[in-house]
């Protein structure tokens, strides 16, 4: 079965994005990348330290991988925008993950500015995935504005709480072409799989991976679970019934007149 993964025509082998905060240590990061088979990785570009050996977190990372650093920190389009330049003048690639975040205490992005901010960098040639509150015409907005991808929050950042957003999710990938990839709140390997069932052309997790006590095998964990998903939503899912219908046939197979 073909099925190719491609954003703004780069082929990517793994439907897992993996970010890279929150580990107790850089030289884990290697070992995460490894076990979970992603390859593209996002990074903040206020925790890469170019100056200072063994604290560039660059330095960890496997030479094959994508780098998409985000704007984590921005709080309106003017500051995404500028943060996305600065990592590009890095080095960092033209891969950018838009985060417009002026809410400090649910961490919920600005729409509205995302969509401006991502206008701008796709005219410069940016590849540019923004992470957005599930919004439909705002997806629409941001597929208009030259968006490679769409990133919808699954839940707030951080929480671990899971797919609240799945039906909002799920009318955003039923309306528009881009890849919907789903973003923040995925806590268990069973909540990566759900969001691959339903249709997500990946997911990005972090905190569930960073924070679990053992983060290299919960990674190879979550790599397992979004083939996994996705495999069930090429296949085919069952749909649902209301009462019990049985596999096997009840009649037929014995006579009242058999005596046991």
């Amino acid at each position: 079965m073909n099925d190719s993964f491609l954003i703004a025509g780069t082929q990517v082998k793994s439907r897992l994005f993996l970010g890279t905060g929150k580990f107790a240590a850089y030289d884990l990061i290697p070992q995460v990348i490894r076990e979970s088979g992603a390859q593209v990785v996002t990074v903040a570009l206020r925790r890469v330290d170019f100056d200072t050996p063994g604290e560039n977190m660059l330095e960890f990372l496997p030479p094959d991988v994508i780098l998409m650093p985000n704007t984590s920190g921005a709080r309106n389009a003017e500051e995404a925008v500028r943060i996305a330049r600065i990592a590009r003048q890095s080095g960092c690639g033209n891969w950018v993950k838009i985060e417009v975040i002026p809410d400090q205490k649910y961490l919920l992005p600005d729409n509205f500015e995302t969509i401006a901010a991502t206008k701008i960098l796709a005219k410069e040639g940016f590849t540019v995935l923004p992470y957005m509150t599930p919004d439909l015409i705002a997806a629409k907005r941001l597929v208009d504005a030259g968006a490679a991808a769409v990133m919808p929050l699954g839940a707030p950042i951080g929480t671990n709480r899971g797919l609240k957003t799945k039906e909002l999710v799920q009318i955003i990938i039923s309306e528009i072409q881009l890849p919907v990839i789903v973003d923040a709140g995925i806590g268990k390997p069973s909540e990566a799989a759900e969001a691959m069932e339903i249709g997500a052309a990946a997911v990005l997790v972090n905190t569930a991976v960073a924070t679990s006590q053992d983060p290299v095998v919960m990674a190879k964990a979550f790599g397992l679970a979004v083939i996994s998903g996705r495999m069930a939503y090429l296949s085919g899912l069952g749909r649902p019934r209301q009462y019990a219908e049985a596999s096997s046939p009840l009649t037929g197979f014995l006579r009242n007149d058999v005596i046991l």
